[in-house]
């Protein structure tokens, strides 16, 4: 909707990874040098770790964009908690090899077929598993196992694990020593710094035609960045609804106060919007006067406060939904529904 309304070509803030929309912070830059380090190698684990909405996907899109499809052939996994027979029919598939009613000693065969073929074309095979915090430390044990394949010394298959921090302690398990004997290299991504945040966003917007329309102020920057941390996947929902925001209200001018109204709108549909503190049993005499009864009137003066900021928000959030709805239907404000 706000994408016509500020000429722009598409959506700067979509959820889903593009790699056209890849954003090279300091963290962002590291993490991507040791992955093309990892397969400059050709041999090992490469693990990447980060915490939700980091950006770790996005890393993935972006490497599978850099590979020439003459030198790599590359597959990727987005697991969930499987076991170790299931982990090689999902490598199997991803790889396009039979994997339905195959017993897992024809599994390993035809890998091990599939990876020696591949490289003696003069290819190297990937495999990047992201999401890779559920899986169970058997599966785990089983991409050590499809590292054991190799041809004149060389590895035929590598890999990157990518995942939640939580990925870290699967690894530093128990039995685990021989996985972490094989990884050459492992980072912990970011979140953007207050400079990245602002670059962030402006390089999103420019992908997509902006020109500076609506114009950012520095203090909306600035909420931008407190109310998200510097994790891109808050940035870009704050961001996209910011934008929303301003083509319903027709504005160009986006300043810290519109940036924490959206702000403040987000937490509450999510529930996370902070509750006024609870009020104690009150005493006999409180009412009298003293510190109880001036802590009582500031609490009810404080209920008082956000029981108006929801009658405000209410009327404003449906006056918004009233004129998505007019400007979806092509009518004016005078016009009836």
């Amino acid at each position: 909707m706000y994408e016509g309304y500020y000429k722009l070509t598409g959506k700067p803030f979509q959820l889903i990874p593009d790699a056209r929309f890849f954003f090279n912070s300091k963290s962002h830059k590291r993490a991507m040098a040791y992955l093309r380090y990892g397969l400059k190698q050709g041999e090992g684990f490469i693990v990447i770790t980060g915490d939700i909405g980091t950006g770790k996907t996005m890393l993935v899109r972006n490497l599978f964009s850099e590979l020439d499809r003459d030198e790599v052939v590359a597959a990727q996994l987005v697991t969930t908690q499987i076991d170790a027979e299931d982990l090689l029919r999902l490598v199997s598939a991803a790889f396009g090899l039979p994997h339905d009613d195959v017993s897992k000693a024809s599994l390993l065969r035809n890998l091990e077929t599939f990876l020696r073929a591949r490289r003696a074309e003069g290819k190297r095979s990937l495999l990047v598993v992201d999401e890779a915090q559920n899986l169970p430390p058997r599966s785990v044990e089983e991409l050590r196992m499809l590292s054991n394949f190799q041809d004149d010394g060389r590895a035929l298959l590598q890999s990157f694990l990518l995942g939640q921090v939580e990925l870290n302690h699967t690894l530093q398990g128990q039995g685990m020593e021989q996985f972490r004997q094989r990884i050459i290299a492992g980072f912990q991504l970011r979140p953007l710094d207050r400079e990245e945040t602002e670059l962030y966003v402006k390089h999103r917007l420019e992908r997509v035609g902006w020109s500076e329309d609506p114009e950012f102020t520095p203090d909306a920057f600035e909420r931008i960045y407190e109310s998200t941390a510097g994790v891109p996947r808050r940035i870009n929902t704050l961001c996209d609804r910011v934008l929303l925001f301003g083509a319903l209200e027709e504005k160009h001018h986006m300043d810290g106060d519109a940036v924490q109204l959206v702000s403040q709108e987000i937490a509450g549909e999510v529930g996370r919007s902070a509750a006024p503190a609870p009020m104690q049993a009150v005493s006999p005499g409180v009412m009298s006067g003293g510190a109880d009864s001036d802590e009582l009137r500031a609490r009810l003066g404080q209920l008082e406060q956000d029981m108006a900021r929801l009658r405000r928000q209410v009327q404003r959030d449906s006056r918004l939904l009233r004129q998505a709805l007019l400007m979806q239907l092509g009518l004016g404000e005078d016009e009836q529904i």
